[in-house]
């Protein structure tokens, strides 16, 4: 009897969140976007070049150096302007950019749609080609196998700026169909999309086939196989649903190859949006712009990553039966 209240008492309760863990990986996700800033700070003052000078341009009378110094605080240290930097981050303060002179809430709410746009369409595009694919190449020949693995590897492996002129020399320069640059209407939105979603899909494919592959050989298939259950059914249906489940875990990684790539998608298109915008922050060394890409960068990286720990946490008993 007491045997068997011990083990009642004992039994973790597979209905409650695990807050721990979660309160755990909230605390981390601020622990992340102060890093991310942090080493983007000191890492923007090794760059060689004087942010004065570099704001002064071709202007050289006598205390303009020393006044743009004292206007942006330039003249005190740099561990005085990191304090200085995290007051105002803290108290929601991305502060003006240093080229512009306008404030970076606004710089970057003009851009940032255009790339979030970019983005979303191509992680989209990129997960429908990446399930197309794997359940194309479940239980076909070796052939046919082979053949889809190559192309995978062929999308992981091939560089996005290389794509992105390919593309533009055959449909854009040649045949004419979609515009060089720009980002007026969706046309102009077709081949960064393809040139974004390529990498995605050829990396998502390859892990989402072979986790279908281990689950068509757990006992519940072979259950549902066996009371006649169609075979296309039993890949999407059933397979695909619970293949998809780890999937999850990589959505965060994803992500940031998504915005990392856009940043030369951007580019190779003539695309406005973030990319562009911190490739000139970052030659012209202006700090506050590149600061506020980081975090934005990082902050959607955390709060993707944190809600996608929270939902598989909430999917898997396994994890919620953790004490």
């Amino acid at each position: 009897m007491a045997i068997a209240l011990q083990q009642t008492s004992t039994r973790p309760k597979t209905g409650v969140l695990p807050w721990r863990r979660i309160l755990t990986r909230l605390a981390s996700g601020v622990l992340v976007l102060w890093a991310a800033v942090t080493i983007a700070f000191f890492t923007l003052q090794a760059i060689p070049g004087d942010i004065a000078d570099i704001l002064a341009g071709e202007q050289t009378y006598p205390g303009l150096r020393e006044a743009i110094s004292a206007e942006w605080g330039l003249d005190e240290s740099v561990f005085e302007q990191y304090l200085a930097f995290l007051g105002r981050l803290v108290s929601g303060d991305l502060g003006t950019s240093y080229v512009q002179r306008q404030p970076v809430a606004d710089v970057l709410a003009a851009q940032v749609w255009s790339t979030v746009e970019l983005a979303v369409v191509a992680g989209v595009v990129g997960a429908l080609l990446a399930v197309v694919l794997a359940v194309v190449s479940i239980g076909r020949s070796r052939i046919v196998r082979s053949a889809m693995s190559t192309l995978e590897l062929v999308f992981t492996s091939v560089p996005t700026f290389w794509v992105g002129i390919l593309l533009l020399m055959v449909f854009s320069f040649q045949w004419r169909l979609f515009p060089v640059a720009g980002a007026n209407g969706w046309q102009s939105l077709v081949l960064p999309v393809v040139t974004l979603a390529l990498p995605t899909a050829g990396f998502l494919a390859q892990v989402i086939r072979e986790s279908m592959e281990r689950t068509l050989t757990e006992p519940f298939i072979v259950t549902v196989r066996a009371r006649g259950v169609a075979e296309s059914l039993v890949l999407v249906r059933h397979a695909l649903g619970h293949a998809l489940l780890p999937v999850m875990t990589l959505v965060g990684g994803v992500i940031g190859a998504l915005l990392g790539g856009a940043v030369i998608t951007e580019t190779v298109f003539g695309r406005p949006g973030i990319g562009t915008i911190t490739l000139g922050a970052v030659t012209g060394k202006d700090i506050p712009v590149v600061m506020a890409v980081v975090l934005f960068a990082a902050l959607i990286y955390v709060v993707v990553s944190t809600v996608l720990d929270i939902l598989y946490t909430i999917v898997d008993p396994r994890l919620r039966a953790q004490r």
